[in-house]
């Protein structure tokens, strides 16, 4: 080894020794202090029951089922929403400027509107107008708010990957003879999307959570059903059981993330 890799490899050590140490004595200060605080029985009591969870965590695993149903019927359709968005925003076309004005307010609307208020305005208001069943099932017009509001960003990031393939490539397709269309289909789109995957990954954990606000327009999914058992049994332990969830479900996507991201700056430098 090199004077220069004996010293990176010493360096590397020692910042691992001390974030070791740093996290152990955290650790250990949370382990010793917390339970000293005056209110600690309680809060253990009522958030962290050992009995409560061992009998409400079935039953949270099964309502979770829903919010995996949901997510999975709405992913699909969020991605075809976002590409078919920010291809409209991208057009060049005087012809279809129409459409990027109607692309442009759709991602106003929705993204600046709170994702828990279009979920009320549109659970509630299309079903008041009198749908006969299915069609007034807060299921569907639930899946829509989420469908919607998530094909905004979605498309500014797609907008974003495409505007990150250089203009002369555009320009080289086309000196070859391709039409604007075959330009986006085989030349940038494959490019904007390997590009932007990382982001839209992370937007995949967000909705998987976001998933759970359709409990306020009546859905029994998992937080809906922590909220019931909370009721029945006057303990908040169905709360820390469906975080518990959620964790197992969030952290490796959200590491499988990460590495996407630094594969994709290693790759870049």
């Amino acid at each position: 080894m090199t004077r220069r890799e004996l010293f990176e490899h010493r360096q590397k050590r020692r910042s691992i020794m001390i974030a070791a140490t740093s996290t152990i004595l955290v650790l250990v200060a949370v382990i010793v202090f917390v339970p000293m605080t005056p209110g600690w029985e309680k809060v253990q009591k009522s958030f962290f029951n050992g009995a409560v969870l061992a009998k409400t965590f079935p039953r949270l695993i099964e309502a979770f089922k829903l919010n995996i149903m949901i997510f999975l019927w709405s992913a699909p359709l969020i991605a075809i929403l976002g590409l078919l968005v920010a291809l409209a925003r991208d057009a060049k076309s005087p012809a279809l400027f129409p459409l990027r004005i109607l692309s442009t307010a759709f991602t106003d609307v929705f993204r600046g509107v709170p994702v828990i208020l279009t979920v009320y305005l549109i659970g509630f208001g299309i079903p008041g107008l009198g749908l006969p069943r299915p069609w007034n099932s807060p299921y569907i017009w639930g899946s829509l708010a989420l469908i919607l509001t998530y094909s905004a960003y979605v498309a500014e990031i797609f907008r974003a990957g495409i505007d990150s393939v250089h203009p002369s490539q555009r320009s080289a397709a086309l000196s070859l003879g391709l039409s604007e269309r075959q330009v986006m289909r085989d030349v940038v789109l494959p490019q904007a999307v390997r590009n932007v995957v990382p982001s839209q990954m992370n937007m995949l954990i967000a909705l998987q959570k976001d998933v759970s606000l359709l409990s306020f327009i009546g859905p029994v999914e998992i937080f809906r059903q922590a909220g019931v058992f909370k009721s029945l049994l006057a303990n908040f332990t169905p709360y820390v059981g469906a975080a518990i969830i959620f964790l197992v479900v969030t952290i490796p996507a959200t590491r499988y993330a990460d590495y996407l991201l630094a594969r994709q700056s290693r790759e870049r430098s």
